[in-house]
């Protein structure tokens, strides 16, 4: 790992409050904080209900800081559902005892800290489409596959 992007826990706790409250300044969202959202999400409240909770979530934040969801602007459904899809499986990955800013090291260290990183997966036309932003769209370059997980030493 190259990069540490938070140095504590708290850190993460508070992106994610920040963002279940509305609080966090719009600088502060981040590629790294979207998936730090996530994994502290997921730790504390499973994918089920992640999946389920984060589209509200970030489009009550993202209305409170002055961005509109629209179909061009704002929450985006395919991103959103395939990030939390994507960050799961790096996190059962690692025991709950591992701190989560050690875990988003390495997600960030690896393909998922690259903010194109589903462009791997979607064309930018297909990803991009009022369709994809609204809803779930399966990928037509390649299929999903993160069931693969980081070894981990802690």
């Amino acid at each position: 790992m190259s990069k540490t992007w938070f140095s504590s826990d708290d850190e993460i706790a508070a992106i994610a409050d920040g963002v279940v409250h509305r609080t966090l300044p719009k600088p502060e969202w981040t590629h790294a904080a979207h998936f730090a959202c996530a994994l502290y999400l997921l730790r504390h409240r499973g994918i089920e209900r992640t999946l389920a909770e984060m589209p509200d979530l970030i489009r009550a934040y993202n209305l409170a800081t002055g961005v509109a969801n629209t179909d061009s602007e704002g929450f985006h459904a395919t991103i959103t559902t395939a990030s939390i899809r994507a960050a799961s499986p790096v996190l059962e990955g690692f025991g709950p005892n591992v701190g989560l800013h050690l875990v988003l090291d390495v997600l960030m260290a690896g393909p998922l800290g690259e903010s194109k990183w589903p462009l791997a997966y979607w064309t930018r036309e297909r990803l991009f489409s009022v369709e994809a932003r609204r809803g779930w769209v399966e990928p037509d370059v390649a299929p999903l596959n993160f069931r693969s997980r980081p070894s981990v030493e802690a």
